[in-house]
């Protein structure tokens, strides 16, 4: 299934969907959320693709209930289903997730529902901004879809725990998506010790997008991630702060032709066991 649909893409389907010329329906999600302002419900009342639900990734895409997992532990496979029902998605739809940050957070929307076992989900390429600069309208209000049917199966998505993170630069490329000046220990906003991973290499998930918010072209990413070790056939992971925006490294390395898994407990959980090395610093080889 393709990763990405562009903004002309989703409008056509929509607007099929609304005309009954539709073979599939589709369900857009749009997960508002960064680090600096959790609650994205109000950007979202304020204008949204037409249609669109809003889910909020505190509470549905984590349970804050499971403790020593990090600050975005997975949610369970019951209260995910339940959020998919919420979001009204059914067995065999198109599931298309957004936000306002270059899908920096709904990619974790879209890692959950392929793990899950929802075969067609795609991330809107350039996310909303892309949508508004292509012309497309925007509507107000809140949505309140008619309950759905989809039940969550975990498995289809490669995960590690701690203990496979410690592992992993053993044999294979563990990247770190945060930003650079956390990986090297430099700055540490939320977490209780700064650094990172001993092994893990530098690779901040912004460096995935282009100067509109676009995931770089396919050939691109592959040198990116080539420059770390992580190429087709590698054992590739990657972490980052809590989950997040290691889903969108997952999803870029996808892009590049590279399977991946996710560290779901990230640097939010590593560094709250004292037992765990920090490392500092540029190099991934430092102690």
């Amino acid at each position: 299934m393709p990763l990405l649909i562009s903004a002309d893409e989703l409008a056509r389907r929509l607007d099929d969907e609304r005309l009954g010329r539709a073979g599939t329906r589709t369900v857009v999600l749009d997960v508002r959320w960064t680090l600096a302002d959790p609650d994205g419900a109000p950007a979202f009342r304020a204008g949204h693709i037409p249609g669109a639900v809003f889910v909020d990734l505190d509470r549905q895409l984590a349970d804050h209930a499971v403790d020593g997992l990090g600050r975005h532990p997975l949610p369970s496979e019951a209260a995910f289903t339940r959020a998919m029902r919420s979001w009204g998605i059914h067995d065999g739809d198109t599931v298309v997730v957004t936000d306002d940050a270059g899908n920096q957070s709904s990619a974790r929307a879209w890692w959950l529902l392929r793990h899950a076992g929802v075969e067609d989900v795609r991330l809107l390429d350039g996310a909303l901004a892309a949508w508004t600069g292509a012309g497309h309208p925007l509507e107000t209000g809140d949505a309140e879809p008619e309950p759905g049917t989809a039940t969550a199966h975990y498995g289809t998505m490669p995960v590690i725990d701690a203990d496979g993170a410690a592992a992993f630069p053993d044999h294979g490329v563990l990247l770190d998506a945060r930003a650079a000046e956390r990986y090297r220990g430099e700055v540490e906003p939320v977490d209780p010790r700064a650094g990172h991973i001993p092994g893990a290499r530098s690779a901040p998930s912004a460096g995935n997008l282009d100067a509109a918010g676009r995931f770089l072209p396919a050939e691109a990413l592959r040198a990116r991630f080539a420059a770390h070790g992580a190429v087709p056939g590698t054992p590739v992971a990657a972490y980052c702060g809590s989950g997040v925006t290691a889903a969108h490294e997952v999803a870029a390395l996808a892009l590049a032709g590279i399977d991946a898994a996710l560290y779901p407990g990230s640097w939010s959980q590593w560094s709250n066991q004292p037992g765990r090395p920090v490392a500092t610093g540029p190099d991934p080889t430092a102690g």
